[in-house]
């Protein structure tokens, strides 16, 4: 039976993630680990909750006067704490038995992902200063 497991990404991969990129990032991860095990219902409600937890992050970093990166992480921390070891568990509770997946594509694209933003941030910054 263990042969016909889908790979799956490892709890560990979706904590670092959500604290590196965002809880979305981490929330898409076990989306789709959730797909892949047949769980439709499940990976939408994962999937929901992340776009949530990544709203509060934004909203949260954002009410200080000068924003901090270091809120992002703690809420990435804390977000992605909730997806691998309440989400993971609950789903995959014998996890360790999967085949994993490899984390080079999902990081290529959030590295993508990340400096698109980064990049949009530094233009966006040196448009206002015009």
């Amino acid at each position: 039976m263990e042969n016909n497991l889908p790979k799956i990404y490892s709890q560990k991969t979706i904590l670092g993630f959500s604290i590196v990129f965002s809880t979305l990032f981490g929330g898409v991860l076990l989306y789709q680990n959730l797909i892949d095990a047949k769980k439709k219902k499940e990976a939408y409600i994962i999937l929901g909750i992340s776009i949530l937890l990544t709203i509060i992050t934004i909203v949260v970093v954002n009410i200080p006067e000068e924003p901090k990166s270091s809120l992002a992480y703690l809420c990435g921390l804390g977000g992605g704490s909730l997806l691998s070891y309440y989400f993971v568990p609950k789903y995959f509770p014998d996890e360790e038995k999967y085949p994993k997946k490899q984390i080079w594509k999902p990081l290529i694209i959030s590295v993508i992902i990340a400096a698109i933003f980064v990049a949009l941030i530094i233009y966006a910054g040196s448009f206002e200063k015009r």
